[in-house]
């Protein structure tokens, strides 16, 4: 239940029927005056749990060095690529800090034997959970590819590994590295996003590994030269210095041949030594004060401890739980619950390679004085840091922590992840049965004693207090590594023998529906999933923020807030520490169309479990200074919100497409505004409650490894006896009329900002409801894929952004479609220009391509088994089929449906409906240098001032 507020500025930039997370601390630890005690759930024992966890696996090394390990699992016809190099930030010298990054990026740009996009390549294949990264200890590459695909996905997967250097030019650095330093403004734009570089320069020393950032500075990424990249490849990319795991539908004999086949000739590069790196003590305490255009000021507590392998390591993790990580947490409990100083505290223990870090925040509430919240969490920490956890409270990490790692352990690519790092850093892919061994029996002596061994030292303090940032490090308009004195030295290209061809992919076997009603007439959808022993229960009411009367927007958010903030029963804490002895996850959400009300548990747990869950549907309390609390909380959050380019966006764009009488034309982030917060009453919460969260409103989904038949006597026992109460049900009134669409440009000044978001759009003549494949299949080539025509041009093309999207976005009734463009300032009209000339392109002239309609109908249909292969894709499916009225085999007939579609088809679906010339444009960006680049494109420009709590 633990959430914070950053979870809906991001959701503002997700598909606006995605579930957003409401953003509130937790209620009080006392127990509420008359309130009836509930009785104790009894939880499976930790040791029952770990003997669920057991991935298997062989292990074998090519003769040019290279680790393989594989793991067989024949749930679903898939198998997961995974690629780890033991090389990161950490490696990188002075004057090349964000090179492994830029590497990341340079090894999608494809390779001597398949050049062009890599991205477009795999996207023929059907990938699920495609993607790279890069950290201080690692770089990693993923695809979850059907099992015909395989060779094909290892062919690419070894071009690139060792054939990689002739696809390298100038122009494809010069390319990427426009795009890392558009990925680093997008960070640095958020608020407290320049703390990171902060807080590693504080910590570590001059010359110490991991005093810099993992993207670098815009200085050394200027200075990157082609030959000095082509360098870093050459010293760290060998397949002696490489882990492929394959996980899924394959055995050893299989792998073996292929593995040789494909990797075996690529030649042994120089031996890497990853970078050694002691734990450093501050000679004394530091204390900082940062300024950020924020809502609250942010006290951080920071130390440098040691990393993953260390005896100390869990012993740590486990206090940073206890202390702030818990939704029970001491600091949640002091200072958010009991004292209300503070609207949002954390604490974590970040475990490197070599080091880690120990970060405790708290966000100061308004009104409050900051110094005087710092003095007292430094008597918390302290006090902490004496006494110690009780046994209680560390068993309940215990639980928590091995109950995530069953659940995370569904899905092929998170097996192989766990394999991959344990054999990176601890040379044992079992690695990961230490660490549950090490939680079952961790002790609170061992807790408290690791704590006084590295948190006793000296802290760096850094506040971030509200006010004007400092000066931007921005990148030179000639980077100096694009200009060369002399041309690199041209690469030996390797012919290979051709790339083998895709196999015969079948298509999606979706699991059967099968239904059950409760006494009371609820209905529940059920679908049998075997994979880990987890049960997930959704339960939708026909709500949502679209239920939110106009004159009192954010009480379903608010009301939502409150479910799990204390029952008649339980207070807040008391069902926090309840779900994390259960190691279960409670969560009310809402979309713009539904509040949902969702629970993940291990199944031995699921009967104790669904009693939380009744609990918090059924019986919230409504305390009155619950309300209060949560109403502070809420106005800090909206606070917040104004200071987030995303959230300012969403907040702005509906109401200007729909109108504001329409249930659509309110924020997105549904969190309404402050004169309704302020105003709300706890009769109109209650009220609200009642009106849509009761049974005669509701659905429940359950997708689990139990049959049916043990499940539903499970509902009936928690869900019943639920009886609606006697007001009405509420309804949802669209009956409004949607404004004709006028095409202009918002502009939402935000000083200091170095990129500019651009968050544009439209109402469609279409409901989600309606049959949207040929559209979104349209939309695949023109908006929202990698390979789109807007994110090929702004990104792949002129490097102005780290990504953009254009998205037809699913509600029950009038959808909107919306591009999602963050940009480099300096960029911003031309980029609007852009987008709109790739529309009328694609709508006017250009339509989907034989190259594009095959891209798309192999990758939607041979994607299907991947995109299903979880529990929580399963349920996902289950409640969209519900919501847009689509019959049970829907999932099971898109295969064939994809594949019968035509590029007419597609081209005459996208036409009738996207009018680019229709589009409001919202940018939310630093006027003194987008308005006059906005000003040239001809389009009405209306400029509103920043909030206060963005200036």
């Amino acid at each position: 239940m633990r959430r914070t507020g950053s979870l809906v500025a991001a959701a503002a930039l997700l598909a606006v029927s995605t579930p957003v997370w409401a953003s509130v601390a937790a209620a009080p630890a006392a127990q509420a005056a008359g309130q009836a005690a509930a009785p104790a759930v009894q939880a499976a024992p930790v040791s029952q749990l770990i003997n669920e966890v057991d991935i298997p696996y062989t292990k074998f090394t090519l003769d040019n060095g290279l680790t393989v390990l594989v793991h067989e699992d024949h749930k679903a016809p898939v198998v997961a690529v995974s690629v780890w190099y033991n090389v990161g930030s950490k490696d990188e010298p002075a004057g090349s800090t964000g090179f492994a990054h830029l590497f990341e990026h340079l090894m999608f740009g494809g390779s001597e034997n398949a050049p062009g996009s890599y991205l477009g390549r795999m996207r023929n294949l059907g990938p699920s959970n495609l993607n790279g990264t890069t950290w201080f200890d690692r770089t990693n590459y993923f695809e979850t590819v059907p099992t015909p695909a395989l060779e094909q996905a290892l062919f690419l997967e070894s071009d690139r590994m060792g054939y990689l250097l002739g696809a390298v030019d100038q122009k494809v650095l010069d390319l990427q590295r426009g795009v890392v330093q558009n990925e680093k403004r997008q960070g640095d734009n958020q608020p407290y996003g320049l703390f990171q570089y902060a807080q590693l320069e504080g910590l570590f020393p001059e010359g110490h590994p991991y005093r810099h950032s993992t993207i670098g500075s815009m200085a050394d990424l200027d200075a990157a030269s082609l030959e000095t990249v082509r360098n870093w490849f050459r010293e760290n990319y060998g397949p002696n210095n490489a882990i492929v795991v394959l996980s899924g539908d394959i055995n050893e004999a299989e792998a073996r041949p292929l593995m040789e086949k494909y990797f075996g000739a690529i030649p042994r590069g120089p031996v890497n030594a990853p970078a050694q790196a002691d734990v450093p003590t501050l000679a004394a305490p530091v204390k900082e004060v940062m300024h950020d255009r924020v809502a609250n000021t942010r006290l951080t507590r920071s130390w440098a401890v040691p990393g993953l392998l260390s005896d100390d390591a869990v012993p740590l993790s486990v206090g940073a739980a206890v202390l702030g990580g818990l939704a029970s947490s001491r600091l949640d409990n002091i200072l958010v619950r009991d004292e209300q100083t503070a609207v949002n505290v954390s604490a974590s223990n970040s475990d490197f390679h070599r080091v880690g870090m120990f970060t405790i925040t708290a966000d100061v509430k308004p009104g409050e004085n900051a110094d005087a919240v710092g003095r007292r969490l430094d008597e918390i920490v302290a006090d902490f840091i004496r006494t110690g956890p009780t046994e209680e409270e560390v068993a309940r990490v215990a639980t928590r922590y091995v109950s995530g790692r069953i659940q995370s352990l569904e899905q092929v690519n998170g097996k192989a992840n766990v394999l991959a790092e344990g054999q990176l850093y601890a040379g044992d892919p079992d690695h990961y049965k230490k660490e549950l061994s090490q939680y079952a029996s961790v002790t609170p002596a061992q807790v408290r004693d690791a704590m006084q061994r590295w948190l006793t030292r000296p802290v760096l303090d850094i506040t971030i207090a509200p006010g004007e940032r400092e000066a931007y490090e921005e990148a030179a308009a000639a980077p100096a590594g694009a200009a060369q004195a002399a041309p690199a030295a041209e690469i030996q290209r390797v012919s290979r023998p051709p790339m083998p061809e895709i196999g015969q992919v079948p298509d999606l076997d979706f699991p059967a529906v099968q239904r059950a009603t409760l006494s009371n007439g609820i209905q529940v959808v059920y679908a049998n999933v075997d994979t880990v022993p987890v049960t997930r229960v959704g339960i939708d009411f026909d709500a949502g923020f679209a239920a939110d009367r106009p004159d009192r927007l954010g009480t379903q958010a608010m009301m939502i807030d409150l479910l799990d903030e204390g029952t008649t029963t339980r207070n807040a804490n008391q069902l926090a520490e309840e779900e994390e002895r259960l190691g279960a996850s409670v969560n009310v959400s809402a979309s713009m169309d539904r509040t949902s009300a969702d629970l993940s548990t291990v199944t031995a747990n699921l009967a104790p479990s669904l009693t939380l869950l009744a609990d918090v549907v059924r019986n919230p309390a409504f305390a009155p200074s619950e309300v209060e609390r949560l109403r502070a909380a809420r106005l800090s959050g909206l606070a917040s919100e104004k200071t987030n380019p995303g959230a300012i966006a969403a907040r702005a764009l509906p109401p200007l497409i729909y109108g504001a009488n329409s249930p659509y034309g309110r924020s997105f982030t549904g969190t309404g505004d402050e004169a309704t917060i302020g105003a709300l009453t706890r009769e109109e919460l209650e009220a609200a409650h009642d009106t849509w969260i009761r049974p005669d409103n509701a659905t429940i989904f359950v997708v689990s490894d139990l049959p049916l038949s043990q499940v539903t006597p499970q509902l009936e026992a928690a869900f019943g006896d639920w009886r609606a109460p006697s007001m009405p049900k509420g309804t949802k009134d669209f009956s409004a009329p949607i404004p004709a669409p006028t095409n202009r440009i918002v502009l939402i000044d935000r000083p200091q900002s170095p990129q500019s978001l651009i968050y544009g759009g439209a109402v469609l003549p279409a409901s989600g409801t309606d049959d949207l494949l040929a559209l979104n299949a349209a939309n695949v080539t023109l908006g929202s894929d990698f390979l789109s025509r807007i994110n090929s041009d702004l990104r792949e093309t002129k490097g102005w952004s780290y990504g953009v999207r254009g998205n037809v976005n699913t509600l029950q009734h009038r959808v909107p479609y919306i591009v999602n463009a963050p940009v480099q300032a300096n960029r911003t009209g031309e980029s609007i220009a852009a987008l709109i000339a790739q529309y009328d392109r694609f709508l006017k002239s250009e339509g989907v391509q034989p190259n594009e309609l095959e891209r798309t109908i192999n990758g939607n249909t041979r994607s299907l088994a991947g995109g299903f292969e979880t529990s929580g894709q399963i349920l996902g499916a289950l409640r969209s089929n519900a919501l847009y009225n689509r019959p049970d085999d829907y999932q099971a007939t898109l295969a064939s449906r994809t594949r019968a579609l035509t590029a007419e088809q597609m081209d005459q679906a996208a036409r009738q409906v996207i009018k680019p010339d229709q589009f409001v444009w919202v940018v939310v960006g630093d006027a003194s240098v987008v308005k006059p680049q906005l000003d040239a494109l001809g389009i009405p420009v209306e400029v509103r001032a920043a909030a206060p709590a963005a200036q």
